[in-house]
């Protein structure tokens, strides 16, 4: 019989309420990017944590929301799809003690699943006790929940105990993946979405969701240990890649600047990052597209 607890663990929830920032912080590496902006996950990724009694496989789903275009089907489809075949949901809110349109939409989907769940408040660092015990309150009403667990993800408030608590739901099991590896993305995957991140941190509200990142050439040098990175910018409108190059170059530098730091410190290597914008028209709507970036794989 095997002697550790392993399993997988979909996390869902709102966009923007944290569910990457405590995932990183679980796995002890930046994995998944991170925004303040709707739409930074687009697809599932597995986050693998590690420990001497227990294996646990997260994943990570894009928040949920009501699609506007082909983009926002997939991630919709994503999202639900996180939920199948897995062991445990962790369903996160933040410290808002209202219950919105989109919560009540996943609430009513999680109603339907026979599986434990988990409710994780976030951000409590920015709550007085009286407004937490109100939001505990509410969720504690739906009598959906096997337990409520105020963490703060940021600050690392309660995310040990949230560890354990999942480890008691789930069951004994053999080790799914080797104790080095700690995501099923590739680096070039990964990249990717560094390169995305400082795309919508730096530019404005509306260009970073009609971005898209291809990674072009990813090659390491046989003379010196560097590793050579080309990578394309695909945006959507022409004023858009104006803006991604910016006056004299200096958004696109910046952009450039940024992500070589965070990728140099994931691969462990001197980097050599170039960067390339294109235009593909209105891409979002359009499915061979969507497809052709990579989306729409299951």
């Amino acid at each position: 019989m095997d002697n550790i607890k392993s399993g997988f663990v979909s996390i869902v929830g709102r966009s923007n309420v944290g569910k990457s920032t405590l995932l990183n912080r679980i796995i002890g590496e930046k994995i998944s990017i991170i925004s303040n902006k709707p739409q930074t996950t687009r697809f599932n990724l597995k986050l693998i944590y590690n420990s001497l009694d227990s294996q646990i496989i997260f994943v990570d789903s894009p928040g949920i929301q009501n699609p506007k275009n082909k983009l926002g089907e997939f991630m919709l489809k994503e999202s639900k799809n996180s939920i199948k075949d897995v062991d445990l949901i962790l369903y996160m809110v933040d410290s808002n003690s209202e219950i919105g349109e989109l919560d009540n939409l996943i609430i009513d989907m999680l109603k339907k699943i026979n599986l434990p769940k988990l409710c994780i408040i976030n951000k409590i660092d920015t709550l007085d006790s009286e407004k937490l015990s109100k939001t505990i309150l509410k969720y504690e009403e739906l009598e959906l929940f096997e337990k409520i667990i105020p963490i703060s993800a940021s600050e690392g408030t309660n995310v040990y105990n949230l560890i354990n608590d999942i480890k008691s739901f789930l069951p004994y099991g053999p080790k799914y993946y080797s104790d080095d590896m700690i995501t099923d993305q590739t680096e070039r995957d990964i990249v990717g979405e560094i390169i995305r991140e400082k795309t919508l941190n730096l530019l404005r509200d509306e260009i970073p969701h009609g971005i898209n990142i291809l990674i072009e050439k990813f090659s390491i040098r046989k003379d010196k240990p560097i590793i050579d990175i080309d990578a394309t910018i695909c945006v959507e409108k022409k004023s858009h890649k104006g803006m991604v190059i910016g006056k004299n170059g200096s958004m696109i530098l910046k952009i450039g600047k940024y992500s070589r730091i965070d990728i140099e410190k994931f691969l462990d290597s001197k980097v050599n990052l170039k960067l390339f914008v294109k235009i593909d028209d209105d891409w979002r709507n359009k499915s061979f597209k969507v497809k052709e970036f990579g989306y729409f794989r299951k």
